[in-house]
């Protein structure tokens, strides 16, 4: 299997495109022949051109005979308006080609972009999709056609041109194709190389559209929190790859002209230096002329352009439909240093520890940039197994950061962080989703049923008593009567942002996951759904991090950490009334015997973001 599986990586874009290429030919020989009749009676004016100049010189012109020389000047005319009227044909031969293909390839990018996103919902989307669908579908289909175009033309012309030489003089053969045949070959030695930087090209172009759609979308986040150098500096570098890739394609190309200079320069001085020999062989003027013809308007024309062809639509054509056509490569490494998860070999299980994990950071600092204000500075934190903690403070003061730090989608610039007692960040291979479980504000809720979204962070799946506790736990279950059940099909963008919260919380809820971290979960919540929701994660077994945006849940908590720039303070709600002027003022007049019922909440209580 290995050997196998090496030989198939090894493969050339050209032997695994040539079946397939014959399978889609083979079911156009009708639409092939067509154009192969046109194409014949397109070039017909090819043969005439040089042998009826060469008979109308030699038998008319030269002889005396004008009106020779003139009928066989307009026979030859006439064949190229012939010619002219058989390129209607060729082109609706060439359509029959083309089309089918371009429909092809839109399907199949289609489809497996369809299917990535089904068996990944998680992953985020393909942003290189665009670039597939707009750009590179476009450019097979106008390569294919032009290269089309070119091979019929470039087999007729020389068809028509070798039997004419042939007619006029067979010597003529020695000295006009041998510069030909070495011109076509050293071009021919570059299309390799060239490929390989083709197929560069297009991949810095995939990756440039996948960098902006990323940046696009993320741009308020990466505003908010001050990353636009380390954003904009990770940017042009993609734009230099792609720049660095374009100059070593012109390099290429260049040595493409260079072939193309000998190709069609020297089969035309061969024939003027040898001319006075050819004369005083016997060969007439007519001959030498109607050779010289052969070149300068059939032959060499011909070659340039499916040299030209060949080196840019060819080579661009090979390796945009071998990226169309072959399947999606790996998922690509996220950009931590946890290993991703294979289907061959299933991450080892953690075990949960009793009460739930303790959470350590130690020295923790941390930064969205080498020359950007820390966001957390020298952070000592301990939760304690079991222990509710709420995080509070303004906004933007790096609370969310704390959270996505402890969840090991951050790595810190200096100190660590350990839960139960492992690093978050480590190359061991476990599942961190088994450990822990991260909702933001904005809750991800993916097209499916809702026991399917329910069950997402659930491996083992979980039984129907245990889906209606937690659906009653938090909350959900007017929302599930309402969409008739758990398996009735869900429509993202028809739920509300609290509906989509509260999906989102009985997923985490649901998960074996022992720690989960609440970044602003609830905000879209009315304050007694929220208290439920707060409630039940509390009483689940585990230890839970809230980061909160109303009093009340810091109320609720065993303890509270106050976030003030890069200073932090822990203590109750009573202990930081007295000893933290930012949560007296976070706090405000909120009034602590009022019942913890949003209903019954002051009006002059504030907001803890």
């Amino acid at each position: 299997m290995t050997t196998a599986t090496t030989a198939a990586t090894a493969t050339t874009p050209t032997a695994r495109l040539l079946p397939k290429a014959r399978r889609f030919l083979r079911r156009r020989i009708r639409v092939l022949l067509l154009l192969a009749g046109w194409s014949l009676l397109e070039s017909a004016h090819t043969f005439l051109g040089g042998y009826g100049l060469a008979k109308a010189l030699d038998q008319g012109f030269l002889a005396g005979h004008a009106g020779v020389g003139l009928a066989w000047l307009g026979v030859t005319a006439l064949a190229v308006v012939v010619g002219g009227l058989a390129g209607r044909g060729v082109f609706r031969g060439l359509a029959g080609l083309v089309e089918p293909l371009r429909d092809g390839l839109v399907r199949q990018v289609v489809s497996r972009s369809l299917i990535q996103a089904v068996s990944h919902p998680a992953r985020a989307a393909d942003s290189a999709v665009v670039s597939r669908l707009t750009n590179q579908t476009e450019i097979a289909r106008d390569s294919f056609a032009g290269l089309v175009l070119v091979a019929r033309s470039f087999v007729f012309t020389v068809a028509g041109a070798v039997l004419g030489l042939l007619s006029l003089a067979p010597e003529l053969l020695l000295i006009v194709v041998p510069p030909l045949a070495a011109g076509l070959l050293l071009f021919l030695a570059t299309l390799r190389p060239m490929a390989a930087r083709q197929r560069a090209f297009l991949q810095a172009d995939e990756d440039l559209s996948t960098q902006f759609g990323a940046v696009a979308e993320g741009l308020r986040d990466v505003v908010a929190c001050g990353a636009q150098q380390r954003t904009a500096q990770r940017a042009y570098g993609v734009i230099e790859d792609e720049a660095r890739a374009a100059r070593q394609l012109a390099g290429w190309a260049a040595v493409r002209c260079l072939a193309l200079g000998l190709a069609g320069q020297l089969p035309i001085l061969l024939l003027l230096v040898t001319a006075p020999w050819l004369l005083r062989q016997g060969l007439t003027p007519g001959a030498v002329l109607g050779a010289l013809a052969y070149l300068t308007q059939s032959l060499l024309p011909a070659l340039h352009t499916l040299m030209n062809a060949l080196g840019s639509a060819g080579t661009r054509l090979l390796v945009v439909l071998d990226r169309l056509t072959t399947g999606p490569g790996p998922a690509p490494e996220p950009d931590t240093a946890l290993s991703p998860l294979t289907a061959q070999e299933p991450a080892p299980r953690i075990p949960a520890p009793p009460g739930g994990p303790r959470v350590e950071l130690r020295d923790v600092t941390f930064a969205y940039g080498p020359a950007a204000q820390p966001v957390l500075h020298d952070l000592d934190l301990t939760v304690e197994p079991g222990e509710h903690l709420v995080v509070v403070g303004p906004s933007g003061i790096g609370k969310s950061t704390l959270t996505a730090l402890i969840a090991g989608l951050l790595a810190p610039g200096q100190g660590e962080i350990r839960v139960s007692g492992r690093p978050v960040r480590t190359r061991s291979g476990t599942d961190p989703s088994q450990l822990r479980v991260l909702i933001p504000q904005q809750a991800y809720v993916f097209s499916g049923t809702l026991r399917e979204n329910l069950l997402y962070l659930c491996p083992d799946g979980a039984s129907a008593p245990a889906l209606e506790a937690a659906s009653d736990a938090v909350g959900l279950d007017p929302l599930v009567s309402r969409l008739g059940g758990f398996d009735a099909p869900l429509d993202p963008g028809a739920l509300s942002q609290g509906e989509r919260q509260l999906i989102a919380l009985g997923r985490a809820y649901l998960s074996p996951a022992p720690l989960v971290l609440l970044d602003e979960a609830t905000c879209h919540l009315d304050p007694a759904a929220e208290m439920r929701a707060e409630r039940a994660f509390a009483e689940r077994p585990g230890t839970l991090i809230v980061v909160a945006h109303r009093i009340t849940s810091a109320r609720r908590a065993d303890r509270i950490l106050v976030l003030d720039g890069t200073r932090a303070t822990r203590g109750t709600h009573e202990e930081l009334l007295e000893r933290s002027p930012l949560y007296r003022d976070l706090a405000g007049s909120w009034q602590p015997d009022a019942p913890e019922h949003g209903e019954h909440l002051s009006v002059k209580s504030r907001s803890l973001s």
